[in-house]
């Protein structure tokens, strides 16, 4: 081997200017699949390991070599070596040309400078820090941040014109189940009714209308009379006189007879109020009572009644029980008018008052009344 001139001092590597290298320890290749061991367990003295043995024994972990007792061990240096999942023939780049690479895990020659040797070894990694705790209050800064942004979301409303219209369908909606509601309310009083009684009901209701028809048709019939008639003067004094008659029956100032009905309300206890009466009358005119005369008293549209039990009184003319009312109209819708359940006969036998009606074909009305003079009302030609 020729020397080099330009590094007389390292004859072996004329590139190397670090001087000669010592002895190279000789090294048995790492088996990957086996761990490491720690070089403190691999020297010399080590109280864990024998000394002149290398990693304990076993199958999976390559023997250390043996050091000459004349080499300094404390030039020994940890050198990083290569994941045990690593190929054991990847070894580290020497450091120059022509030098050779120096294996993980070997000794370095006493007195060697190479930069691998002396670099420290990296310490381990530390264990990973525990997330920082959150400081107190965040959550709930965040829930008020949350609430802010809903409450923000919601008000003031964004009303569009699609929501606006379908608003304003269900308040119509609304309103009008509300006005249902309201109106089968008020004619509870007729659930409980019979199937026969609502029909007589609804008779009543159209013989009224069939009534008003007539009448309508007969004024018609006068009014075509008087346009056609060549002694207007004569058909006019026939109509009055027959108008006259009408309206003394409904004032009272004439005598009547015609079909309708008796009823007659005893009152053993004296129970029967005024206005028991009263309700009476009012349900014989809304059936088309046209007569009614009561214990010699006739009843027209001004008549009043006060009093109850042996003091009673219809237009400050006392009257005792039993009350007969004479009425003359249709009996076919007088007696049901007063039968209709809640009506004037059972709120009578509520009161231990008895009450019965009986159909006539001719009752007679001769109370009368005497004719007022208006002091301050005068015919008008309108």
């Amino acid at each position: 081997m020729s020397e080099n001139p330009q590094n007389p001092q390292n004859p072996q590597n004329p590139q190397d200017p670090r001087g000669p290298r010592g002895p190279q320890v000789p090294q048995r290749p790492q088996d990957p699949r086996s761990p490491r061991v720690p070089e403190e367990q691999r020297r010399p003295g080590s109280p864990e390991v024998p000394e002149g043995a290398g990693a304990p024994e076993g199958p999976a972990a390559p023997r250390s070599p043996e050091v000459p007792e004349d080499v300094d061990t404390r030039v020994f240096r940890k050198v990083e070596a290569q994941p045990p999942s690593a190929p054991h023939h990847q070894h580290r780049k020497p450091s120059g040309e022509g030098a050779p690479g120096a294996v993980p895990g070997s000794p370095a020659a006493p007195g060697s400078t190479d930069r691998g040797a002396r670099e420290p070894v990296a310490p381990p990694p530390a264990a990973e820090a525990p997330p920082a705790a959150e400081p107190p209050g965040a959550g709930g800064r965040d829930e008020r941040g949350g609430r802010s942004r809903l409450i923000s979301a919601l008000w003031p409303p964004r009303v569009t014109r699609a929501q606006l219209v379908v608003a304003l369908l269900l308040f119509g909606l609304g309103l009008g189940l509300a006005i249902q509601v309201s109106s089968t309310s008020d004619n509870s009083a007729l659930r409980g009714a019979r199937q026969e009684d609502l029909v007589r009901i609804l008779d009543e209701l159209d013989d009224r209308t069939q009534r008003l028809e007539d009448e309508k048709t007969r004024l018609e019939k006068q009014r075509s009379e008087l346009e056609s008639s060549s002694d207007q003067a004569e058909e006019a004094r026939k109509q009055t006189q027959e108008k006259e008659r009408q309206l003394g029956i409904l004032a009272g100032t004439v005598a009547a007879e015609g079909p309708g009905i008796t009823l007659s309300v005893g009152d053993p206890t004296g129970a029967v109020e005024s206005d028991m009466l009263l309700d009476a009358i009012q349900e014989l005119r809304a059936a088309g009572a046209e007569a009614i005369q009561v214990n010699g008293v006739r009843v027209v549209a001004d008549s009043y009644f006060t009093g109850s039990g042996d003091d009673m009184r219809i237009d400050g003319t006392q009257v005792a029980a039993p009350y007969v009312f004479k009425v003359i109209g249709k009996p076919e819708d007088l007696e049901p008018a007063l039968n209709i359940p809640g009506g004037v006969v059972q709120t009578l036998e509520k009161e231990q008052a008895t009450a019965t009606v009986e159909r006539s074909a001719k009752i007679v009305v001769d109370a009368l009344r005497p004719a007022k003079r208006p002091d301050y009302a005068q015919s008008s030609s309108q």
